[in-house]
């Protein structure tokens, strides 16, 4: 059927859906999956197992941070203090295995998914909404299963001392990253927090103790070579049904917090495993096979790094980068994240460590924080369960090592759709403005083509001539030649050197 004429949203949802199946992705439930969804609805919220040790920890000032139209909350945290009277970290992650069963139908979507997809023209959830919009969501005022990552917080904000264990928890704050963001650096006080003061004791001091935390677990990891970058994506603005623009989010206190509880609880996942001698998937980042490359774009920039890849090395360049030239930064960051390579899963075995994640400048490093949104994290869970209760592990190795294999193919299928779509909506709003000139910077250049972005909208497109002697992080004219809004083309032509 023709889309052309349908609004922008519904046609961007065509779009995706259509992109989804030729990539191997579902964008649909199946038939069983909705049956049994029904049964799952019809019981409720999982009440605690008998016969298991399950904490209640819904008192304490639990609360959400994420962005502000995200319904699939898969985690709390709250700051204390360690019987010895340190700061300690307390993050909650929703129990999704409560719910959807190792082997059920909604399970088996979720491991051929493996991802929610998240386009401009909307989300395809990995679980049904009413689980992981609900049900298997922490949200604001309910009492849901959790597992916790308990851990002392050093003073330098080193993690030391943890525990994992079963809780019960309940979110007495849902906040929003800008609002919350925007209070944080010395501004209003959002609205919502406000109302709740009087509700939730100590709640501004409790947030004020999380972001002090953070922002210490932050400086001694890029002190030990964490980079630092900014890749802000690009979300749809639409008025009504039609796309006004494509708005490029800006990284912020309140994401930094989450991004730095995120990274530690899932150091402290990955290390309970290994303690109890699992096997386990870990997201790694290896050493990047491009590194000469990253060495001649630093040189470029009156940058010196090592011949071999040095993440601390490549940590101070960026800083100096950025603090030098604040508004090429992004540009940058783009370019040294394509020649970093992408991110993938692999299986750990008891004894034998695989590499760690290059860019976290972490070793031990699991994914296991949304597992209403990502499998991998599923599967950590059901670990993680296993071993708190003793039981042999619920995946064998060669499961394991399938499991890594597909999740990172699938996760590759799904960035690749996200970015489809994120096309078709920019070559919708570039389909009036053929002709025009736009400075850009080549952001891929292999035997597959040579690739560019602009800055608004922010959109990659592929550069049709005038490719020769270019490479990541050059920056060229380009001439905006012709879009394809179903097939999310967008070609340049090279207009001049720079």
């Amino acid at each position: 059927m023709d889309q052309s004429s349908a609004p922008a949203r519904s046609r961007l949802a065509a779009i995706a859906r259509n992109a989804m199946l030729n990539r191997g992705l579902l964008p649909y439930f199946s038939a069983a999956v909705i049956a049994e969804l029904g049964a799952v609805v019809r019981c409720g919220a999982a009440p605690p197992p008998s016969g298991e040790a399950i904490r209640d920890l819904r008192a304490l000032p639990w609360a959400s941070i994420d962005n502000d139209d995200s319904l699939d909350l898969d985690q709390l945290s709250v700051a204390g203090v360690t019987a010895a009277g340190s700061p300690a970290l307390l993050v909650a992650v929703a129990d999704v295995d409560a719910l959807v069963k190792r082997g059920s139908a909604i399970d088996a979507q979720a491991r051929a998914n493996t991802t929610s997809v998240y386009t401009a023209g909307g989300i395809f959830p990995m679980l049904p909404e009413p689980l992981s919009t609900d049900l298997t969501s922490l949200n604001e005022g309910e009492d849901r299963l959790a597992i916790v990552t308990e851990m002392a917080i050093g003073e330098d904000g080193a993690v030391g001392q943890s525990t994992v264990y079963r809780a019960l928890v309940k979110n007495h704050a849902k906040l929003a990253y800008n609002a919350l963001a925007e209070w944080l650096g010395g501004g209003l006080m959002p609205p919502h927090l406000q109302s709740l003061l009087p509700v939730v004791p100590g709640l501004e001091l409790q947030l004020r103790t999380q972001d002090r935390i953070a922002q210490s677990m932050r400086a001694l990891r890029h002190e030990h070579g964490a980079l630092s970058l900014q890749t802000p994506e690009a979300r749809p603005v639409f008025k009504d049904e039609e796309l006004a623009d494509l708005q490029a989010e800006a990284p912020n206190r309140a994401k930094e917090l989450i991004e730095e509880f995120m990274v530690a609880a899932n150091g402290v996942t990955a290390r309970f495993l290994t303690a109890r001698n699992y096997s386990s998937l870990r997201r790694v980042l290896r050493s990047p096979e491009r590194w000469e490359r990253i060495v001649s774009l630093a040189a470029t920039l009156g940058g010196r790094l090592p011949g071999a890849p040095d993440s601390k090395a490549l940590e101070a360049f960026l800083i100096r980068r950025r603090d030098a030239d604040p508004v090429g930064f992004p540009d940058l960051s783009l370019s040294v994240v394509k020649l970093l390579g992408r991110g993938e899963y692999a299986l750990e075995l008891p004894g034998h460590k695989v590499e760690g994640h290059f860019g976290l400048s972490v070793q031990d490093y699991s994914h296991s924080t949304a597992p209403n949104r990502r499998f991998p994290d599923l599967v950590t869970q059901r670990l993680i369960k296993a071993a708190l209760a003793g039981r042999p592990t619920p995946y064998g190795n060669d499961e394991l090592r399938e499991l890594a294999r597909h999740c990172t193919a699938q996760e590759d299928n799904a960035a690749k759709v996200e970015r489809q779509v994120r096309k078709s909506a920019a070559a919708l709003l570039l389909v009036t403005r053929i002709g025009e000139r736009f400075d850009a910077i080549v952001t891929g250049a292999s035997d597959k083509g040579t690739w560019v972005r602009i800055a608004h909208p922010a959109v990659e497109g592929r550069l049709v001539h005038g490719l020769k002697g270019l490479d990541v992080g050059d920056r060229v004219q380009v001439k905006l030649l012709r879009v394809d809004v179903e097939r999310g083309f967008i070609d340049f032509g090279r207009e001049g050197r720079r």
